[in-house]
């Protein structure tokens, strides 16, 4: 039974504070005995809180790995709702720019169907004679030779 509670509670370092004692045999092996357990102690210790720091290390670290991989992944997300918006933007700013391309040329064209001075076509002389009046038509007719005469 006490052989149980010794190595529950002292595990390997009494067996190595015990072989360390007998190989150096010092001259007062009890205070060597002693400082070693007290020294393996600190060790131990700061092992376990080193441990313990890395453990806290590699957990913020898997965190800040996993953070990192949301934000790509919502900056991809964020990037391709712009490029969505964007295609609808420029399909519905082309279709506007349409509709108006379309209604200046059915303006242009409904002008250009129209009578009268309006649908001269550029770079072509049109010649408008001022009508006279109904009363004046009857006496004034004359042939092309008395015109020249």
């Amino acid at each position: 039974m006490e052989s149980a509670y010794l190595k529950r509670c002292f595990g390997n370092s009494l067996t190595q504070a015990l072989a360390e004692v007998a190989k150096v045999r010092p001259s007062d092996p009890i205070e060597y005995l002693a400082h070693w357990l007290y020294h393996y102690r600190k060790i131990t210790k700061a092992d376990e809180e080193n441990k313990q720091k890395m453990i806290q290390l590699q957990e913020e670290c898997d965190c800040g790995l996993k953070d990192e991989e949301m934000l790509k992944q919502e900056a991809h997300q964020t990037q391709r709702r712009c490029a969505r918006c964007h295609k609808k933007l420029v399909s519905t700013t082309q279709a506007v720019l349409m509709k108006e391309d379309t209604e200046s040329l059915e303006k242009a064209l409904n002008q250009a169907s129209l009578p009268g001075p309006s649908n001269a076509i550029s770079g072509t002389h049109q010649q408008v004679l001022p009508t006279p009046p109904a009363h004046q038509t009857e006496l004034n007719l004359k042939t092309p030779q008395e015109i020249n005469a």
